[in-house]
Parts: C-alpha cells; structure tokens; sequence
C-alpha cells in the first residue's frame, strides 16, 4: 500500500484517484467510481466527490492507496 501525502485536510475521491496513480485521468474516475469499482475504507464508494482525510484507505483494481 502506497501512503499518498496531500496538502490540505480533505481530497475529493476523483482528485485521489488521480493523484495516487490509480487511474490516469478525471474521465476514468468517473467512470469506475460510478461502476462502484472504488472501495474506501472497506465499503464500495459510488460518490466521485467523497472528501477523503488522513487515514482513509482507497481500493481499485487489487491496489491500494492510503491519504496521508
């Protein structure tokens, strides 16, 4: 698991995606967060703007990436 450091206190779930590499562009986080392939904190996520903070762990595709 990759800790993924971020600058302010919260980041929307697409911005994470795309910050953490785990999918290359805004297009396709919509795309997999509304195909319910995105799972945080254990539960599938189907909202693009969920605010992530410190400590959240994001699932997709076998990988995963922690807000730090």
């Amino acid at each position: 698991m990759d800790d993924v450091p971020i600058r302010d206190e919260t980041i929307r779930l697409g911005q994470f995606l795309k910050l953490s590499g785990l999918i290359d562009s805004g297009a396709d986080a919509k795309a997999v967060v509304a195909d319910g392939l995105v799972v945080v904190n254990d539960t599938v996520e189907r909202r693009r703007g969920r605010q992530l903070r410190s400590g959240d762990i994001v699932e997709f595709d076998g990988r995963r990436a922690r807000v730090s």
